[in-house]
């Protein structure tokens, strides 16, 4: 069944947004009386019908839903340096999306090479990411911060800093559990510094490792979430 994204559905009737009337409509060539899905980003899952089928204004009528639609039993932020190349940034939130992830932070750090984002785009690759995976509830992506800033975060929960410097450090699989509230910083392409790796072990970061070799970002982030989709398992 085709699915919308519908983050203001607040009752048993509603008008899809111009865009995705037109591609329901335009595009899916979907008339009154085809049923749809709908997801709302907060965990709600709908089963609609169409009931006037305007390429600018679809109007549907909701007719089943469900709440907590496939909500997971952790929590996960992942704190990232924006790569140099915008595709390969998208690709991560793209299929981050699809595994799971609750919060996405882009950080800029002392080697970041790309500091301004478009989150208008970001939000859209995502968008379309929970609607490809079917995931009632959408990441949320944060504003830009610094580096200095994401450490005095207000978390409760367990901290993590990957980094590739040769050093005594655990995987994250050993050193996370079921249910786990966690954040995890992934650095640019040259790496946190080692500064910045000390500042983070003094605010409470724990040090880890992703795996043997050596990551571009957008995978590190990629292994970092699947990871924890794993242990979840």
């Amino acid at each position: 069944m085709h699915i919308f994204y519908t983050p203001d559905i607040n009752s048993d009737t509603y008008t899809l947004s111009e865009e995705e009337s037109k591609h329901c409509i335009r595009v899916l060539r979907l008339k009154v009386g085809d049923n749809i899905s709908l997801i709302d980003g907060k965990g709600g899952y709908h089963i609609a019908e169409i009931t006037k089928d305007h390429h600018k204004k679809c109007e549907i009528k909701v007719i089943q839903t469900e709440k907590g639609y496939g909500k997971r039993n952790y929590n996960l932020s992942i704190a990232i340096a924006p790569t140099k190349n915008n595709d390969r940034f998208e690709w991560f939130l793209e299929k981050s999306t699809e595994i799971g992830v609750d919060k996405f932070i882009p950080i800029i750090s002392h080697q970041s090479e790309r500091k301004i984002i478009k989150p208008e785009r970001l939000n859209k690759r995502i968008n379309s990411a929970i609607k490809q995976s079917v995931q009632a509830y959408r990441p949320q992506l944060a504003n830009t911060v610094s580096f200095n800033k994401i450490l005095d975060i207000d978390f409760a929960g367990k901290k993590f800093i990957a980094h590739c410097f040769d050093t005594q450090k655990p995987y994250l699989k050993d050193v996370i559990c079921k249910n786990d509230k966690i954040l995890i910083l992934i650095g640019p392409e040259g790496d946190f510094t080692k500064e910045e790796i000390k500042l983070a072990k003094e605010k409470g970061f724990i040090e880890i490792s992703l795996g043997d070799s050596r990551l571009r970002t957008e995978t590190a982030g990629i292994v970092a979430v699947h990871t924890v989709a794993i242990v979840n398992q």
